[in-house]
């Protein structure tokens, strides 16, 4: 990141920025949709971390959406959706700074993390996925049913757009602090 350059966006200006992108550009997205994927990368452009938006984050943070591709656990747990997976990694990511996160920084790292969370569930009622959408992704019949019915399109790209707002907001003074 260049903080030297004065043209350079303020932080909060290039969070604006991009949670206008993604409210114009994502109910229209018919490829790479992937809330996890999403929130997690759109960030990091945010952050102006190029060589961290590469494929492999992405390709990290596919297998976070879906509720971990439908997951069920044997006493009903629901996989999350990905957007919560996403905005979680981006917590640790802004709360490191260009460092790696130091072990005295976990507790803080995740009581936002819990912050995050508990925001997502208030607004939308759950951070479990199949509860949000309806829908098990372990399921073909489910996927199919997701893309028929434009799931994305008509509420899955809000939980994004929410993700990367909440991140910003919970994370404002380390932003500006270590990312200005």
């Amino acid at each position: 990141m260049n903080k030297s350059n004065p043209s350079h966006l303020e932080i909060n200006d290039r969070f604006n920025e991009k949670i206008k992108e993604l409210e114009e550009t994502l109910p229209y997205l018919k490829k790479d949709v992937s809330c996890a994927a999403l929130t997690l990368t759109s960030i990091l452009e945010i952050l102006d971390l190029p060589e961290l938006k590469s494929f492999y984050f992405n390709n990290l943070a596919v297998p976070l959406s879906g509720g971990f591709g439908g997951f069920n656990s044997l006493k009903g747990w629901k996989g999350p959706c990905g957007a919560v997976c996403g905005g979680c990694a981006a917590i640790g990511i802004i709360l490191a700074g260009q460092e790696r996160l130091k072990f005295r920084d976990h507790i803080k790292t995740y009581q936002k993390a819990a912050i995050y969370v508990h925001n997502f569930e208030k607004e939308f009622g759950s951070v479990a996925c199949q509860e949000l959408c309806g829908l098990n992704f372990s399921d073909l019949n489910s996927v199919n049913k997701y893309m028929e019915n434009k799931i994305w399109e008509k509420q899955c790209y809000k939980y994004v757009v929410f993700g990367v707002d909440q991140v910003r907001k919970l994370t404002s003074f380390e932003l500006k602090k270590k990312w200005q």
